[in-house]
């Protein structure tokens, strides 16, 4: 009994450092979120900027909302510009351009209709990356965005799941590790039942 306890707790905490890898491995995300009578935006997580093409250029700015032509920035500073984006989906609403109320942390904005991505200027691939932005007095509807998850995808088949942009407009989706969590859990029921099982067998005979 005590050698198949350390092996469920070997494999509990082996599934545990899975899944904090693969929470870890995460594309960018920007939610939007309505709260109270302003709009918040929020974007972290990780870029792979291979298979995209580095244009010089100096730049600087502050993120905004283009729903039209699909454009979604968070953050603030000078940045860098990469080409090669994909351009579809196109837009993720019939709003125009909204300048935001205040924001914080490094610009990433990426633009369907140009095909380009902005990211902070000296942005090494697969840093970790973090930046808010507030529109006050604004609503979903105001700002003529589509509620929903809009992902677009460079580098191919294959690629990692960090070579995304992903916008999530008033979307609640199930953390990255959740999935694999509850494989894991499954999978220690599956193991108790068979040592059960086992025990009963061994009982009866």
């Amino acid at each position: 009994m005590k050698k198949f306890k350390a092996k469920l707790a070997f494999g509990v905490a082996t599934l545990l450092m899975s899944a904090t890898v693969a929470a870890n491995a995460s594309p960018y995300v920007v939610t939007l979120e309505q709260a109270g009578s302003k709009v918040v935006a929020t974007g972290s997580g990780q870029i792979d900027l291979a298979g995209l093409s580095f244009v010089p250029s100096s730049l600087s700015g502050v993120g905004n909302i283009d729903p039209s032509i699909g454009a979604a920035g968070v953050g603030v500073g000078n940045v860098d510009l990469y080409a090669g984006v994909p351009s579809t989906p196109a837009s993720f609403g019939s709003g125009a351009v909204t300048e935001p109320s205040n924001t914080s942390g490094g610009l990433v904005e990426y633009d369907a209709m140009a095909g380009t991505l902005f990211v902070p200027a000296g942005y090494v691939s697969n840093a970790l990356l973090s930046a808010s932005t507030s529109t006050y007095s604004a609503t979903f509807a105001s700002l003529g965005v589509t509620p929903g998850i809009y992902v677009w995808t460079w580098g191919g088949t294959g690629a990692d799941p960090d070579q995304s942009f992903r916008l999530e407009i008033g979307a609640t989706p199930l953390p990255a590790a959740l999935p694999l969590f509850a494989t894991g859990l499954g999978a220690m029921g599956l193991l108790g039942w068979r040592r059960k099982r086992k025990n009963a067998a061994a009982i009866a005979t």
